[in-house]
């Protein structure tokens, strides 16, 4: 059981390291593109649109790079998992405005619907389980005690 949670810990990391430096890296290359995407939420007000779209990405990549290099990780995964939450409802709350707007999460062709809000939910999993990886461990241990 210890030799699968060091592997489920290992690919979780790996994932939200790749999710969060990749969608990162995407939006520093295009900020007018993230300003936009932004901007057809209609949920922010026109003078932060510029700011989060130039310093947001660089959020998301110091995340990334936290999960890679493993430096607290439960504080790491837990700032992942507020993140992902918030992605979640904003995606949410602009599908049912019925709004069409452009995610903005991978890229800038991909507009928000069911697709887009369940994938962004879905990735709340691994940062989850890191979260609470402690408590696993423990009732993994207490489980193999009682065999």
């Amino acid at each position: 059981m210890a030799a699968a949670l060091r592997i489920l810990h290992w690919a979780c990391r790996l994932f939200l390291a790749g999710v969060f430096l990749y969608s990162g890296y995407i939006k520093v290359q295009s900020p007018l593109e993230f300003a936009g995407a932004l901007s057809g939420y209609k949920l922010f007000p026109d003078a932060l649109i510029f700011p989060m779209a130039t310093y947001f990405p660089w959020l998301e990549i110091a995340l990334g790079v936290l999960f890679l290099i493993g430096w607290k990780i439960r504080y790491v995964a837990i700032g992942g998992a507020a993140l992902l939450l918030v992605f979640t409802v904003l995606l949410t709350v602009t599908y049912l405005r019925g709004i069409d707007a452009n995610c903005g999460c991978f890229g800038f062709g991909d507009r928000i619907s069911p697709r887009t809000i369940a994938r962004d939910s879905l990735m709340l999993l691994p940062a989850l389980l890191l979260v609470f990886e402690a408590r696993l461990k423990k009732l993994a241990a207490a489980e193999t005690s009682v065999v």
